[in-house]
């Protein structure tokens, strides 16, 4: 599209693990495009989602959680989250309201200050905090760092993002737009369709299973029907963890299995026939291939 009157910006959601980053970005675009779970470190991945208001796209990405690091995944993908706020048009920090400032909130407000970036702050998860506690939340955190407004809403119930919304749209500078009309991610198909898998196993297994898992799908394969088969390998680091994500029976597999391929077959609008197989890999976090494909730099 020509920039004949249209504007187009970057915004970057930085925050600490299980601040509601993700659920925030598809509450913006208006449709899934980063996967979502009760465990902390979700995302390892920066996911673009896309969404149109009249003649302004803005790119919302969602980054890693940042957090003190301690493996070389970890250090790839808070060293993603901020790479991703360094090309930014505007960068928000985002707060779990219910927690408060826990160390790596206070280390990404002051890393923004060190960094003199601007910043807008969104208090999160808003409706189950009382509004003094919010007021001096709000109060602690601009005085960590030089936050040009502030936000308070609810990701998940969408109130407060309306007006969040509004804010971003006038913060766009003029230009052309970056994507398709159509389009509301970058993820390639492929990529998509492991992090729905990697959604559903953590979904089901954040209980037992430490971060020691990756899906990769191994192959795609387009019908005359409108079918698709898509063919995965759930990886893991030992024999016992394979038990879990296998289950007695195979019943927990086949869990896993059922729910990604209801979710997939929706998102993809066309009949979904998925295969899971576990596989055992002592070092796959430590393979640069893994890190390539999600983008990640393997010796930050």
């Amino acid at each position: 599209m020509d920039s004949g009157g249209t504007r187009c910006g970057i915004v970057s959601i930085l925050g600490a693990p299980n601040a509601g980053k993700s659920t925030l970005v598809n509450r913006l675009v208006g449709a899934k495009v980063s996967i979502v779970s009760p465990k902390v470190q979700t995302t390892r991945i920066r996911v673009r989602g896309v969404a149109i208001h009249d003649d302004t796209q803005i790119i919302y990405v969602d980054t890693p959680g940042i957090f003190a690091p301690r493996r070389r995944l970890d250090r790839a993908m808070v060293d993603a989250a901020w790479g991703g706020a360094s090309d930014a048009d505007a960068v928000v920090l985002l707060v779990d309201a219910e927690r408060g400032i826990d160390g790596d909130t206070r280390r990404i407000a002051e890393g923004l200050s060190a960094r003199g970036t601007r910043a807008t702050l969104v208090l999160n998860k808003v409706d189950a905090v009382k509004r003094e506690k919010l007021l001096a939340l709000s109060e602690e955190l601009n005085g960590l760092a030089a936050f040009e407004a502030t936000f308070m809403v609810s990701a998940l119930k969408g109130s407060g993002v309306a007006d969040l919304e509004s804010h971003f749209i006038e913060a766009m500078p003029a230009g052309p737009w970056l994507f398709p009309e159509d389009e509301i991610s970058d993820l390639p198909q492929r990529l998509l369709a492991a992090e729905i898998t990697r959604e559903k196993a953590y979904l089901r297994l954040h209980q037992e299973l430490p971060y020691a898992l990756a899906v990769e799908t191994e192959s795609w394969q387009d019908f005359d029907d409108g079918s698709v088969r898509i063919d995965q390998s759930i990886t893991v680091e030992r024999d016992s963890q394979k038990g879990i994500v296998v289950g007695k029976g195979g019943q927990m597999i086949k869990r896993i299995r059922a729910e990604a391929q209801s979710e997939l077959a929706e998102l993809l609008d066309r009949p979904v026939h998925l295969f899971v197989r576990v596989r055992v890999r002592e070092k796959w976090a430590d393979d640069p291939g893994h890190f390539r494909e999600w983008g990640l730099r393997f010796d930050a």
